[in-house]
């Protein structure tokens, strides 16, 4: 009898919003399961823990069945977690402006990557070294806060070694930890370069004081050379 309570009053409110013209529900709560990361070509337990703020040992649990050494573009790993569905559709659009956008979704078999609900194509992926860097004079010589074309440094700006990484390149960044930059992901230009930047090294701007901007470290972090 319950249950059949139940299924009534779900079928009037499912009439109600098609009568005022909005999307059916879907499911309103979140739900407890696991998110699926699509593996690229330098995916480890590692670069997954530091881009999304889980322990590896949670997640290697999570992929009993996969070694770390047996990590392959294309391959499918769980990541513990809640995933929230989209209540109405209607609603979609106030749920991007407010953040909670999708979470970072490569497809290898395209070359495509998804991050904050955009699509990007990227023809490769470099794993690098990153540091970071401020404003501060002494961490930017004579020319003072500005990149290699005298630009002023803004978020988005990374100093490469143009051997590697030509200048002007447009990269996606992802796998990097600090409250200084974008939760997930975010679009930076090779606009910059350093005496000490070589090779597979690249240093990002961050807006801050030297020692908020010190926190960073030094990360691996992944690169996709969008076009």
């Amino acid at each position: 009898m319950k249950e059949d309570i139940m299924k009534i009053k779900f079928r009037a409110v499912a009439a109600l919003a098609a009568a005022l013209g909005i999307s059916t529900w879907v499911q309103a709560a979140p739900v407890q399961a696991d998110s699926v990361h699509i593996a690229g070509k330098a995916t480890t337990y590692y670069t997954l823990s530091n881009h999304y703020g889980i322990s590896m040992d949670k997640i290697m649990n999570a992929n009993p069945n996969i070694a770390a050494n047996n990590i392959y573009p294309g391959l499918k790993l769980a990541i513990p977690g809640i995933v929230k569905t989209q209540a109405v559709a209607a609603a979609e659009p106030a749920a991007k402006e407010s953040g909670e956008a999708s979470l970072l979704s490569v497809e290898p078999q395209t070359n495509t990557v998804q991050a904050w609900g955009k699509e990007y194509s990227y023809d490769k992926v470099l794993q690098v070294k990153a540091s970071a860097y401020s404003s501060a004079l002494s961490e930017n010589g004579k020319w003072g806060a500005v990149d290699y074309f005298g630009n002023p440094l803004k978020l988005g700006t990374i100093a490469v070694d143009p051997s590697v990484i030509p200048l002007g390149t447009k990269v996606l960044v992802t796998g990097y930890s600090h409250p200084g930059l974008p939760k997930q992901a975010f679009i930076a230009t090779a606009a910059d370069m350093g005496s000490a930047i070589k090779g597979n090294r690249i240093d990002i701007f961050i807006p801050g004081s030297q020692s908020y901007v010190a926190d960073f470290g030094f990360q691996y972090v992944q690169l996709y050379m969008i076009e």
